[in-house]
């Protein structure tokens, strides 16, 4: 009988392997991740000398900027983008912020200068959705935003 011991080999670890596995990852957090994008949105608010301020706690607010892109405010009060301004996916997307379009106010803030079309266009969905109870933001004359 061989009772001798073979030499053992000490175990190696392959580091190029695990050096691709962790620029993979790096690659896939970095594509798939957002970054922090500028929130806030330039609408300059036309004036009305009877503007009052309501406040609703449950409200769609929809923000349409100067050049006609519509933004959905979402629950944590910071303006999302739609993907496309289609009026479909502007459908789409109220009918999805709202569950009771018919006693939900919707508001929206459209910019001083925003084309008359993109207005009209978000009035007609608001309508297609089932909101009912449809108002406009203005700023009363020498009033801070």
């Amino acid at each position: 009988m061989n009772f001798c011991r073979k030499k053992r080999v000490p175990p190696e670890i392959s580091m190029t392997s695990m050096v691709d596995v962790v620029l993979l990852l790096l690659f896939f957090f970095m594509t798939c991740s957002t970054f922090s994008r500028q929130t806030e949105i330039k609408i300059k608010l036309p004036e009305a000398d009877t503007a009052t301020a309501e406040d609703y706690p449950d409200n769609v607010t929809l923000n349409i900027d100067a050049d006609g892109a519509y933004y959905l405010q979402g629950k944590d009060g910071l303006p999302y983008e739609l993907v496309n301004q289609q009026q479909e996916t502007l459908i789409q997307a109220l009918r999805k912020a709202s569950a009771n379009a018919e006693q939900t106010p919707f508001i929206i803030n459209a910019d001083g200068i925003t084309p008359h079309q993109a207005v009209i266009k978000a009035l007609e969905a608001a309508s297609i959705a089932g909101f009912s109870h449809i108002s406009f933001s203005a700023l009363k004359p020498g009033s801070q935003p």
